[in-house]
């Protein structure tokens, strides 16, 4: 039996709607980031109380840089999404980009936007 060279158009449909689903949360999680670290909704006491903000000062950038990581690594996922939607597109979803193998189901239906197999994964980290 010949080796499959890539995945069919229902399976490819399947995938999409994996990553549509991720990409919706994902931007979500995103814009609540945005909106915290940027304090649009707040109404907070920011000028009304000097002495208060001057103690909390120390853990509020903390958590803003925190934040600031979260939203960069948030971003990074969103993009990741966006080009495997690309890559469905392309009918090039889920092949190894070492092995030009395909990337088990398995895997691809918890991190879909993976470009390698777990055994490439590992080599490249070697």
């Amino acid at each position: 039996m010949e080796k499959k060279k890539r995945y069919s158009d229902e399976e490819l449909e399947e995938f999409r709607a994996i990553i549509n689903e991720k990409l919706k949360l994902a931007r979500r999680d995103y814009e609540t980031m945005m909106e915290t670290i940027t304090n649009e909704d707040s109404n907070d006491v920011d000028d009304t109380s000097p002495t208060y903000k001057a103690l909390e000062e120390g853990s509020t950038s903390q958590t803003k840089e925190e934040l600031m990581r979260s939203a960069a690594r948030q971003q990074k996922f969103i993009q990741g999404l966006e080009a495997a939607l690309m890559r469905i597109e392309n009918k090039t979803y889920g092949i190894d980009r070492i092995t030009g193998e395909l990337i088990p189901k398995e895997r691809l239906r918890v991190v879909p936007h993976a470009t390698l197999s777990v055994e490439s994964k590992m080599q490249q980290k070697r």
